[in-house]
């Protein structure tokens, strides 16, 4: 008997199951016979083989079919891979594709109507898939969610803040029938006449009447006063008084005022956020690692791209950054110059800044619209407000 030549555990068996694991050349791959070659021959000998004769004979029947199957089933494996990946994050399209082609049995681009990468990522953007854009390092494309839960989900998010918008008008029209019923009450509130003295004309005679003078009998000894006063004096201390004064300055809120203070403190409570960029604001860069070109300069929000980073126009150079909040701080104007309120209470409106108090780090302003239009607010911190950009 022959020697036996083959074996499961030979190297040579344990060099092509090596070989076969990882990635091999696009070029000596078979789509139709999904068969990867592993050097130019063999790839040579498949093209010559009768099983690839047939699937070719199949194709030429119908390549449209084939191809249109090949692009669907490509574009469908790959979004996936994008939307598990990052989700709707904005990512490089190699990044992806990269990850996608690390499956072994994957459909390959030359199988479909794409040459490039880039030819592929075009159509994401024509065909709204996806949201694309070019930069120098290339292609940067962002995943839309058009799940029917995602979309449910955020019609609901939309109508809870509609709600919580209506709840905010009907308190607004509450507080301003009470300021108008208040300024009824003071109008009809009886008002002291103040009439100058007048001094009529008559001859009657003031007279004074002088106490006579008391005898020495009638007069209390200063004995007796002394120990009438040390009397007094100990029962005050036995017996102290509780009657409580009420402390001088300070004035009682009316109802009104306490209305409108509980309803500042749910505003507060309900707008302060952990970010605070708006659009067209002013800001200043205080991120070293950007440069002395742009450290300690000023520049306005052009774009408020996600709830913590932004666009921001230079207003010296014209430059724009892409920028996080950490990386920047609020801008104050000088009296009476027009500010947005970043975050608080009335986060979002303008105001015009009145007074500034640098020990506190805070300042007055006066908002430009609302129910309280004109109304002093005091204690407004530094962070909460910046400079409202003016185009010129």
């Amino acid at each position: 008997m022959g020697k036996e030549k083959g074996g499961f555990l030979t190297p040579k068996a344990i060099a092509n199951r090596i070989k076969a694991k990882g990635l091999q050349k696009l070029r000596w791959y078979c789509e139709m016979c999904q068969k990867q070659c592993r050097d130019e021959n063999g790839f040579k000998c498949h093209m010559t083989s009768e099983s690839h004769q047939r699937q070719l004979l199949l194709f030429a029947e119908n390549p449209d079919e084939y191809i249109d199957s090949f692009s669907n089933e490509f574009a469908e494996d790959f979004l996936e891979v994008l939307r598990r990946r990052c989700g709707t994050k904005r990512i490089h399209a190699n990044i992806v594709y990269q990850e996608y082609i690390a499956t072994r049995n994957h459909v390959h681009m030359n199988s479909t109507q794409w040459e490039t990468l880039t030819d592929f990522v075009k159509w994401l953007g024509r065909e709204g898939k996806c949201v694309v854009d070019l930069t120098e390092k290339g292609w940067f494309i962002t995943y839309i969610d058009r799940d029917p839960e995602t979309i449910k989900r955020q019609e609901s998010i939309k109508q809870k803040e509609k709600m919580d918008m209506d709840d905010e008008e009907r308190t607004s029209k509450f507080i301003q029938k009470q300021i108008e019923k208040a300024a009824a009450s003071e109008k009809c509130r009886h008002e002291t006449e103040f009439t100058d003295l007048k001094r009529e004309d008559t001859e009657e005679k003031v007279v004074f009447a002088m106490p006579t003078a008391l005898k020495k009998s009638d007069q209390p000894s200063t004995s007796k006063l002394t120990e009438n006063v040390l009397k007094k004096v100990s029962e005050s201390k036995e017996k102290p008084e509780l009657v409580h004064t009420p402390k001088t300055g300070q004035k009682r809120k009316s109802a009104l005022e306490e209305i409108m203070e509980f309803e500042e403190k749910t505003k507060e409570k309900k707008n302060r956020k952990d970010y605070w960029l708006h659009k067209d604001i002013v800001v200043k860069i205080i991120f070293k690692k950007l440069g002395e070109k742009y450290y300690k300069k000023k520049g306005y929000i052009k774009e408020v791209k996600d709830l913590y980073t932004g666009y921001v126009k230079m207003l010296d150079s014209g430059d724009t950054l892409k920028i996080d909040q950490t990386h920047v701080e609020t801008v104050i104007p000088s009296l009476g110059k027009t500010v947005m309120i970043c975050n608080g209470a009335y986060r979002g409106q303008t105001a015009s800044l009145e007074e500034l108090n640098e020990k506190k780090f805070s300042c007055t302003i006066k908002l430009d619209s609302g129910v309280l239009k004109g109304r002093p607010i005091t204690n407004v911190q530094y962070e909460d407000i910046s400079k409202l950009h003016q185009p010129s």
